[in-house]
């Protein structure tokens, strides 16, 4: 086989990766259009077994890690050196479009294949990867495989989370066949390069086709829960209530104005609210909601947090209901490697794209591999800056741009330190 050098016509096929992109896309679809794959659901089985198919009509060696995180390499001349490892995700949320995280893997999935259509091969190993649940829509918290790959949770920990539905982890791992045997944490890349849509709407209103992603928001995920006292709708004087609805709605509203009051890169949501017992005539006993806080800064974030928990005792106080908060989820902001950003911005340029350095509002499993190598992100247009959503759409001219950058950043990083 040659080396790179010696190919430098080499190109990605970008028809084939969106024939693979609508493949997938079709496991799991709804009557509304969406891709509905949680994570280690029967569709999610569905979806592996597919992409490990791919990878192994590719001839990539694969592996599968004890909380299912899979893994596909493909030798480069010099065994003894590190790989660069791209990759994503192939779970998605219940109502999630064709591109969430599959676009990454499927992306890594056409480098290899263009490489073996030349037959170029690179100094370094390559391997493409997908990492279990890291959309947190099933079991909490989002990117659980990447973390538990990178040391920042402890498997068995892992394997005993709870799903939304109750089932429990490592049971559905075994049940749909993906409790891999290769040790955790075996493949330890030299480099990571993530290719995502971005799933805002910065490229798009700007005209901008590729983001070299620098950082990435620190996230703080809460479930609050209140406890009032139920009691008659109508016969039940305002000053005499004990209202659980009424305290969610106040630290629904509390989250929006911390928000505006805090300004730069602060940003809140209440994205859950139950209430019991749910009906029209009964002030409400329980609610149970979440709060989620995201900032680049972890001081700031810090701050947001402890402006909540100031806000819960005074709410618990004035409304008379007890309020205790969980835990669900807390990560740090990630700053990304620069000389992988500059290279990625680089390739953009030479390239002919337009492109700009840029922050990750969006969790991403890139967060997780940062805190064991050089890590960066590419991004490409999302239409509308829509996603979480079956309307989620880039044009394929941009899925292709995403690609032949990634392609170019991933040749000149398996060929560099040899």
């Amino acid at each position: 086989m040659t080396t790179v050098s010696q190919a430098p016509g080499v190109e990605p096929d970008g028809a084939r990766l969106l024939a693979r992109l609508a493949a997938l896309a079709d496991i799991g679809r709804t009557g509304s259009g969406a891709c509905c794959r949680l994570a280690l659901t029967d569709d999610d089985r569905r979806g592996r077994d597919l992409v490990v198919g791919w990878m192994r009509e590719l001839g990539l060696q694969v592996s599968i890690d004890p909380i299912g995180n899979v893994f596909g390499l493909r030798p480069g001349r010099r065994a003894d050196l590190a790989p660069v490892m791209t990759g994503s995700h192939i779970d998605t949320v219940r109502t999630g479009g064709a591109y969430d995280g599959n676009y990454g893997v499927l992306a890594g999935l056409e480098v290899v294949a263009a490489l073996n259509d030349a037959g170029v091969s690179t100094e370094r190993p390559l391997v493409v990867a997908f990492f279990t649940n890291e959309e947190g829509a099933r079991f909490a918290p989002d990117m659980l495989g990447s973390l538990v790959y990178a040391g920042g949770l402890a498997l068995d920990e892992a394997l005993a989370t709870r799903a939304i539905d109750g089932a429990v982890l490592g049971e559905e791992l075994a049940r749909i066949g993906y409790a891999g045997s290769a040790p955790l944490g075996g493949i330890r890349p030299a480099a990571f390069v993530e290719l995502h849509v971005e799933q805002g709407p910065v490229l798009d209103l700007e005209g901008i086709t590729i983001g070299a992603v620098e950082n990435l928001q620190g996230i703080s995920w809460q479930q609050v829960d209140i406890v009032g006292q139920s009691n008659h709708a109508g016969t039940t004087p305002m000053r005499m209530r004990h209202d659980a609805g009424y305290a969610a709605a106040a630290v629904a509203h509390f989250v929006r104005a911390l928000t505006r009051e805090m300004g730069g890169d602060q940003v809140g949501t209440v994205g859950k609210v139950d209430l019991t017992p749910n009906l029209i005539n009964v002030i409400a006993a329980r609610a149970s909601l979440t709060v989620d806080l995201r900032n680049t800064d972890e001081a700031l974030l810090q701050r947001a947090e402890t402006r909540l928990a100031a806000f819960l005792d005074e709410l618990a106080a004035t409304e008379g209901v007890s309020i205790s908060t969980q835990r669900l989820a807390r990560f740090e902001p990630v700053r990304f490697d620069p000389g992988i950003a500059a290279r990625i911005a680089a390739h953009a340029e030479a390239l002919g794209y337009t492109h700009r350095r840029m922050t990750s509002g969006a969790g991403h499993d890139a967060q997780m591999l940062a805190r064991i190598c050089p890590t960066a992100m590419i991004f490409v247009p999302s239409v509308g800056g829509i996603s979480h959503n079956p309307a989620e759409h880039t044009q394929p001219a941009d899925l292709v741009a995403g690609l032949r950058v990634l392609f170019a950043t991933l040749l000149q990083l398996a060929n560099e330190g040899a």
